[in-house]
Protein backbone atom coordinates (compact mmCIF):
# COMPACT_ATOMS: atom_id res chain seq x y z
CA UNK A 1 0.00 0.00 0.00
CA UNK A 2 1.38 3.16 -1.05
CA UNK A 3 0.17 5.79 1.61
CA UNK A 4 0.46 9.85 1.08
CA UNK A 5 -0.24 12.94 2.78
CA UNK A 6 -0.56 16.06 0.90
CA UNK A 7 -0.68 19.62 2.80
CA UNK A 8 -2.47 22.62 0.36
CA UNK A 9 -4.79 20.38 -1.15
CA UNK A 10 -7.75 22.87 -0.87
CA UNK A 11 -6.76 24.50 -4.68
CA UNK A 12 -3.89 24.63 -7.65
CA UNK A 13 -1.19 22.20 -8.07
CA UNK A 14 -2.09 20.75 -4.36
CA UNK A 15 -5.54 19.48 -5.31
CA UNK A 16 -4.37 18.49 -9.18
CA UNK A 17 -1.03 16.56 -7.56
CA UNK A 18 -3.51 15.10 -4.84
CA UNK A 19 -5.95 14.06 -7.50
CA UNK A 20 -3.31 12.69 -9.72
CA UNK A 21 -2.09 10.13 -6.83
CA UNK A 22 -5.42 9.26 -6.32
CA UNK A 23 -5.58 8.23 -10.34
CA UNK A 24 -2.06 6.07 -9.55
CA UNK A 25 -3.62 4.25 -6.46
CA UNK A 26 -2.17 5.54 -3.67
CA UNK A 27 -4.16 6.06 -0.12
CA UNK A 28 -4.42 9.75 0.52
CA UNK A 29 -4.81 12.28 3.06
CA UNK A 30 -5.45 15.98 2.58
CA UNK A 31 -5.15 18.93 4.24
CA UNK A 32 -5.74 22.30 3.98
CA UNK A 33 -7.26 25.27 5.94
CA UNK A 34 -10.09 25.47 3.46
CA UNK A 35 -11.23 22.12 4.40
CA UNK A 36 -14.71 22.25 2.74
CA UNK A 37 -13.12 22.23 -0.75
CA UNK A 38 -11.20 19.11 0.16
CA UNK A 39 -14.52 17.31 -0.01
CA UNK A 40 -14.12 17.69 -3.68
CA UNK A 41 -10.97 15.56 -3.95
CA UNK A 42 -12.31 12.23 -3.13
CA UNK A 43 -9.29 11.68 -0.45
CA UNK A 44 -9.70 8.69 2.30
CA UNK A 45 -8.76 11.37 5.01
CA UNK A 46 -9.65 15.27 5.27
CA UNK A 47 -7.94 17.24 7.86
CA UNK A 48 -8.62 21.10 8.71
CA UNK A 49 -5.14 22.73 9.07
CA UNK A 50 -3.28 25.96 9.22
CA UNK A 51 0.40 26.00 9.23
CA UNK A 52 0.84 28.56 11.05
CA UNK A 53 -0.76 27.25 14.06
CA UNK A 54 1.09 25.61 17.43
CA UNK A 55 -1.60 22.77 16.53
CA UNK A 56 -0.62 21.63 13.13
CA UNK A 57 1.79 19.31 13.67
CA UNK A 58 -0.81 17.60 16.09
CA UNK A 59 -3.24 17.74 13.22
CA UNK A 60 -0.82 16.22 10.76
CA UNK A 61 0.15 13.38 13.15
CA UNK A 62 -3.77 12.25 13.61
CA UNK A 63 -3.94 12.65 9.69
CA UNK A 64 -1.16 10.23 9.45
CA UNK A 65 -2.71 7.74 12.18
CA UNK A 66 -6.06 8.11 10.21
CA UNK A 67 -4.46 7.12 6.57
CA UNK A 68 -2.60 4.25 8.38
CA UNK A 69 0.75 5.69 7.81
CA UNK A 70 2.79 7.74 5.66
CA UNK A 71 5.02 7.13 2.95
CA UNK A 72 5.30 10.31 0.46
CA UNK A 73 4.99 13.82 2.32
CA UNK A 74 3.94 16.46 -0.35
CA UNK A 75 3.94 19.53 0.27
CA UNK A 76 2.14 22.39 -1.42
CA UNK A 77 1.51 25.32 1.06
CA UNK A 78 2.50 28.80 0.88
CA UNK A 79 1.72 32.62 -0.08
CA UNK A 80 3.44 34.87 -2.20
CA UNK A 81 2.53 38.58 -3.15
CA UNK A 82 4.40 41.43 -5.39
CA UNK A 83 5.64 44.07 -2.48
CA UNK A 84 7.42 46.90 -4.33
CA UNK A 85 6.24 49.26 -1.30
CA UNK A 86 7.62 46.64 1.47
CA UNK A 87 4.14 46.49 3.35
CA UNK A 88 5.26 45.10 6.97
CA UNK A 89 1.68 43.21 7.05
CA UNK A 90 3.11 41.01 3.61
CA UNK A 91 6.52 40.69 4.35
CA UNK A 92 5.52 39.34 7.97
CA UNK A 93 2.80 37.10 6.72
CA UNK A 94 4.76 35.65 3.93
CA UNK A 95 7.81 35.28 6.36
CA UNK A 96 5.47 33.54 8.93
CA UNK A 97 4.21 30.99 6.69
CA UNK A 98 6.58 30.03 3.82
CA UNK A 99 9.39 30.01 6.72
CA UNK A 100 8.13 29.16 10.59
CA UNK A 101 5.19 26.82 8.57
CA UNK A 102 7.32 25.18 6.00
CA UNK A 103 9.92 24.54 8.52
CA UNK A 104 7.56 23.34 10.80
CA UNK A 105 5.22 21.00 8.64
CA UNK A 106 8.93 19.97 7.20
CA UNK A 107 10.75 19.17 9.92
CA UNK A 108 7.29 17.02 11.50
CA UNK A 109 7.49 14.94 8.44
CA UNK A 110 11.06 14.18 8.55
CA UNK A 111 11.25 13.34 12.44
CA UNK A 112 8.04 10.82 11.28
CA UNK A 113 9.99 9.43 8.27
CA UNK A 114 13.34 8.89 10.60
CA UNK A 115 11.01 7.43 13.38
CA UNK A 116 9.42 5.12 10.66
CA UNK A 117 12.91 3.95 9.06
CA UNK A 118 12.31 5.34 5.43
CA UNK A 119 9.87 8.09 3.87
CA UNK A 120 9.59 10.87 0.48
CA UNK A 121 9.73 14.41 1.79
CA UNK A 122 8.17 16.25 -2.18
CA UNK A 123 8.08 20.16 -1.59
CA UNK A 124 6.72 23.14 -3.88
CA UNK A 125 9.75 25.93 -3.11
CA UNK A 126 9.76 27.94 -6.35
CA UNK A 127 12.10 29.71 -8.82
CA UNK A 128 11.94 32.49 -6.67
CA UNK A 129 14.55 31.58 -4.67
CA UNK A 130 17.43 31.87 -7.54
CA UNK A 131 18.15 35.50 -7.00
CA UNK A 132 16.48 37.91 -5.09
CA UNK A 133 13.67 39.47 -6.40
CA UNK A 134 12.82 43.34 -5.73
CA UNK A 135 9.36 42.92 -6.23
CA UNK A 136 8.78 40.50 -4.00
CA UNK A 137 11.25 40.46 -1.06
CA UNK A 138 10.03 38.10 1.72
CA UNK A 139 8.42 35.64 -1.08
CA UNK A 140 11.83 35.12 -3.19
CA UNK A 141 13.97 35.39 0.73
CA UNK A 142 11.76 32.21 1.79
CA UNK A 143 11.86 30.51 -1.16
CA UNK A 144 15.62 30.34 -0.55
CA UNK A 145 15.50 29.54 2.68
CA UNK A 146 12.58 26.57 1.30
CA UNK A 147 15.69 25.31 -0.90
CA UNK A 148 18.51 25.01 1.38
CA UNK A 149 16.45 23.86 4.36
CA UNK A 150 15.42 20.73 2.28
CA UNK A 151 19.10 20.25 1.01
CA UNK A 152 20.42 20.54 4.72
CA UNK A 153 18.13 18.27 6.02
CA UNK A 154 19.02 15.81 2.49
CA UNK A 155 22.72 15.72 3.95
CA UNK A 156 21.68 15.27 7.58
CA UNK A 157 19.55 12.11 6.26
CA UNK A 158 22.74 10.84 4.87
CA UNK A 159 24.85 11.37 7.39
CA UNK A 160 22.40 9.74 9.88
CA UNK A 161 21.71 6.56 6.98
CA UNK A 162 18.09 7.74 6.99
CA UNK A 163 16.36 6.39 3.92
CA UNK A 164 15.04 9.77 3.54
CA UNK A 165 14.36 10.75 -0.02
CA UNK A 166 14.01 14.90 -0.78
CA UNK A 167 12.32 15.98 -4.29
CA UNK A 168 12.55 19.87 -4.63
CA UNK A 169 10.14 21.52 -7.11
CA UNK A 170 10.92 24.62 -8.11
CA UNK A 171 7.88 25.81 -10.64
CA UNK A 172 7.96 28.81 -12.80
CA UNK A 173 4.52 31.25 -12.85
CA UNK A 174 1.88 28.97 -12.61
CA UNK A 175 -1.88 29.99 -13.33
CA UNK A 176 -3.40 29.51 -9.48
CA UNK A 177 -4.97 32.05 -7.39
CA UNK A 178 -1.71 33.09 -5.82
CA UNK A 179 -0.88 34.86 -8.89
CA UNK A 180 -4.35 36.49 -9.65
CA UNK A 181 -4.92 39.94 -10.31
CA UNK A 182 -3.91 42.50 -12.51
CA UNK A 183 -0.21 41.89 -13.27
CA UNK A 184 0.94 39.58 -16.45
CA UNK A 185 3.21 37.32 -15.70
CA UNK A 186 5.12 35.62 -18.90
CA UNK A 187 5.42 32.17 -19.45
CA UNK A 188 2.86 31.47 -17.57
CA UNK A 189 2.60 27.30 -16.78
CA UNK A 190 -1.16 25.44 -16.18
CA UNK A 191 -1.32 23.42 -12.58
CA UNK A 192 -2.15 20.25 -14.61
CA UNK A 193 0.82 19.90 -16.63
CA UNK A 194 3.15 21.37 -13.72
CA UNK A 195 1.28 18.58 -11.52
CA UNK A 196 1.68 15.81 -13.96
CA UNK A 197 5.41 16.82 -13.99
CA UNK A 198 6.19 16.99 -10.35
CA UNK A 199 4.37 13.26 -10.19
CA UNK A 200 6.72 12.15 -12.30
CA UNK A 201 10.01 13.76 -10.95
CA UNK A 202 8.43 11.84 -7.52
CA UNK A 203 8.02 8.63 -9.13
CA UNK A 204 11.47 9.07 -10.86
CA UNK A 205 12.82 10.34 -6.59
CA UNK A 206 14.43 13.43 -8.78
CA UNK A 207 16.77 15.55 -6.21
CA UNK A 208 15.20 18.85 -8.01
CA UNK A 209 13.05 19.67 -10.26
CA UNK A 210 12.95 23.12 -11.79
CA UNK A 211 9.36 23.23 -14.21
CA UNK A 212 9.50 23.73 -16.99
CA UNK A 213 12.60 23.37 -19.66
CA UNK A 214 12.06 27.19 -20.39
CA UNK A 215 12.78 28.48 -16.76
CA UNK A 216 15.38 25.81 -16.60
CA UNK A 217 17.09 27.56 -19.18
CA UNK A 218 16.12 31.04 -17.00
CA UNK A 219 17.52 30.07 -13.78
CA UNK A 220 20.29 29.06 -15.24
CA UNK A 221 21.12 32.49 -17.15
CA UNK A 222 20.12 33.86 -13.74
CA UNK A 223 22.62 32.07 -11.44
CA UNK A 224 25.46 33.71 -14.17
CA UNK A 225 24.65 37.40 -13.94
CA UNK A 226 26.66 39.06 -11.23
CA UNK A 227 25.47 40.69 -8.36
CA UNK A 228 26.78 44.31 -9.34
CA UNK A 229 24.91 43.74 -12.67
CA UNK A 230 21.68 42.10 -10.86
CA UNK A 231 21.14 44.97 -8.52
CA UNK A 232 20.80 46.99 -10.94
CA UNK A 233 17.93 45.28 -13.15
CA UNK A 234 14.82 46.53 -13.07
CA UNK A 235 11.90 43.50 -12.28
Amino acid sequence: MKRAIVIGASSGIGMEVARLLLQEGWTLGVAARRVELLQTIGAAEVEQMDVTADDATARLRSLIERVGGMDLFFYASGIGKQNRELREDIELSTMTTNGLGFTRMIGEAYRYFAEQGHGHIAAITSIAGTKGLGPAPSYSATKAMQNVYLQALEQQANARKLDIRFTDIRPGFVDTALLSGDFHYPMMLKPDKVAREIVRAINARRHVRVIDWRYRLLTMLWRRIPRCVWRKIKL
